[in-house]
């Protein structure tokens, strides 16, 4: 008959009768990982050495312990304070645990002077994570571009806009309308751990160069002294960063033993677009894939004197990159007209090495991830700020700091495979945010994955290559 169907039937889910008063299950189990880490690598004992002024006498809460659940809480999606009560309220598996009061007393006692001792405290904690790296595995990993590894290091700056919906000391407008903060951050992109970052009112300007000098800064006192000397780093920005005071500073840390290198993004101006119609077609080169083959629709051309950059450091390069447009890319006029999106960037590494501007330009696109690691931070306390007092904010930015390097080094350290690349989310999923039976027998407290879990494996052995970690002396 026109217009009948037929229903098929559904098997119906099992029946369930809901109570309140289960008992030796917890949840979150996953993130104790995360915890045990932190005292692994020496943080939990560096943040109580420098917040251990803070405490009370003899009495409450160690001020470091408080500082690590938090960082422990973000990193495991708490958005507020409050969240700690998931902590908190599983004493079996996360110990005595601060209340949200306590909480809020630490943050607002934490001063910019403190705030230098917990960075310290961070980059303390970092090298041991590096060095424990380095026995149980391959140590650092490789950035690559076109194919090739890159030599040394890769730091990534970027700025965000976190939006704000109630009142907060030193929000401001944004350049797009909005109303917030304006944070600059700086990312290693060869493990994705969150070096450096401040917090800025929201009408910051974007190519400020004296906060990337600064951010930079603190980035490079993250590194552990056998990486931050001797070692090729490379620096990374958008055209923000592309100021000549930054640059001279990038080129003047050579004098102190810092091998450092730029890569930062350029405006197309009225020269550089009169130097891109001279360009001769016989000298734009196919531009590069990340894995090395050529780029469909994308060529590549050096303007090296064809444009005048005087005052900026001896031997910096201008390198231009012309493509189809995606669809949705925003064009200027003059994209419009000649049909193509135009890129510019400035270098400083030299043709001789391999330095070519095919090289160079898939190597600069590799900045573009550091979208994707703010993107992650947002989802671990980055996007969110608890306070009306900018003080308590800042702190708040650094414990995310160090919720994103907790994630980092548990992925380094400890996990293999797909999740060890995975993004905060995936984990928390699979792993952090799975429940688990809590038993006792022969003096021993035991952590029960369900058999069913389908990661129970990959958890269970992650904790089995954090005992077999090297400690720390002290």
């Amino acid at each position: 008959m026109e217009g009948t169907f037929c229903v098929k039937a559904i098997g119906s889910r099992p029946k369930v009768h809901v109570t309140a008063d289960g008992s030796g299950v917890v949840g979150h189990a996953g993130a104790r990982l995360l915890s045990d880490l932190a005292d692994a690598t020496g943080l939990t004992s560096a943040y109580s050495t420098v917040l251990g002024p803070l405490r009370p006498r003899g009495t409450g809460h160690d001020p470091g312990r408080i500082a690590v659940d938090l960082a422990v809480m973000i990193a495991d999606g708490g958005e507020t304070i409050t969240d700690l009560a998931v902590l908190r309220d599983q004493a079996g598996v996360f110990g005595p645990v601060a209340s949200t009061a306590t909480a809020w007393r630490l943050l607002a006692e934490i001063d910019d002077k403190v705030l230098a001792r917990l960075r310290s405290a961070r980059a303390r904690a970092r090298e041991i994570a590096w060095l424990q790296a380095a026995e149980q595995r391959e140590g650092i990993t490789a950035v690559t571009a076109g194919g090739r590894e890159l030599p040394g290091l890769v730091l990534d700056l970027d700025a965000t806009l976190v939006t704000c919906h109630s009142e907060k000391q030193d929000t401001a407008p944004t350049y797009k309308g909005g109303f917030g903060y304006h944070p600059l951050l700086c990312f290693l992109a060869n493990t994705g751990e969150a070096l450096s970052g401040r917090l800025r009112p929201g009408n910051a300007g974007a190519n400020t160069a004296a906060d990337h000098i600064t951010v930079l800064d603190d980035a490079l006192a993250q590194l552990p002294d056998s990486h931050r000397h001797g070692t090729d780093i490379l620096i990374r920005t958008d055209s923000a960063g592309c100021s000549r005071l930054f640059l001279a500073h990038i080129r003047c840390l050579r004098q102190h033993g810092i091998r450092t290198i730029f890569s930062v993004g350029h405006a197309v101006t009225e020269p550089i677009r009169r130097a891109i119609r001279t360009v001769p077609d016989r000298l734009w080169h196919p531009a590069l894939d990340q894995d090395g083959s050529l780029r469909d629709g994308a060529e590549v051309a050096e303007l090296t004197g064809m444009v005048d950059l005087a005052g900026h450091p001896t031997g910096t390069r201008i390198i231009v990159r012309r493509e189809r447009p995606h669809p949705g890319a925003q064009l200027s006029l003059f994209d419009t007209v000649e049909g193509l999106r135009h890129q510019v960037f400035l270098t400083d590494t030299p043709v001789a090495g391999g330095g070519t501007a095919q090289f160079l330009d898939v190597r600069h696109r590799g900045h573009a991830t550091v979208e994707d690691r703010i993107r992650c931070g947002k989802d671990a306390g980055l996007g969110r700020f608890p306070s009306r007092q900018f003080a308590v904010n800042a702190t708040w930015l650094e414990l995310s700091l160090t919720a994103g390097d907790l994630i980092a080094w548990t992925q380094l350290l400890l996990l293999n495979g797909e999740l060890a690349t995975a993004e905060p989310k995936k984990l928390r999923y699979r792993l952090l945010h799975v429940a688990a039976r809590l038993t006792r027998g022969g003096r021993c407290l035991r952590l029960r994955i369900p058999e069913t879990w389908p990661w129970r494996h990959e958890l269970a052995a992650a904790f089995h290559r954090l005992q077999a970690l090297p400690q720390p002396v002290g």
